[in-house]
């Protein structure tokens, strides 16, 4: 708390920063492993790793927009130098979303082909959760099929 008040002090846009800081909080965790479970939960746009062999927690990060790791590596980096798009996931979205990419840019088309057999397969199960949602013509799609292929 002391050194985050002696940089805002530092800052010419030192009341811009309040603001921002008035809306934070500290959490106190008893380890690193607990620190990170937190950050899971909370799932910050930023995270920051401010300590030597951060990188030994990759495995252990499930949410955040974007993770800098060990003491050389200021989020800084990120907005404008290393290469990773600045575009991250706000309020919790890293719990579902990734940071714009280029593959947000990309047109992506499905394909599916079913064999007789597959569909004699996994038909009957389809058919059951069409019901379960009411969609009678989705269920009757496979069903019609399924009696074509007796």
């Amino acid at each position: 708390q002391r050194e985050a008040e002696r940089q805002l002090a530092a800052l010419p846009r030192r009341d811009i920063a309040a603001k921002a800081l008035d809306n934070s909080l500290a959490i106190v965790a008893a380890s690193l492993e607990e620190a990170v479970e937190i950050s899971n939960l909370y799932a910050p746009e930023h995270l920051i790793l401010c300590f030597d062999g951060a990188e030994r927690f990759r495995d252990h990060v499930t949410h955040a927009g974007s993770v800098f790791c060990g003491p050389y590596t200021p989020e800084s980096l990120g907005d404008y130098a290393s290469g990773t798009n600045h575009v991250l996931p706000t309020s919790a979205a890293a719990r579902a979303y990734s940071g714009l990419g280029v593959e947000a840019f990309q047109k992506t088309i499905t394909w599916q082909t079913a064999s007789r057999e597959g569909l004699n397969a996994i038909g009957p199960a389809v058919m059951a959760m069409a019901e379960a949602e009411t969609l009678d013509a989705h269920a009757r799609a496979v069903a019609i099929r399924l009696k074509d292929a007796a």
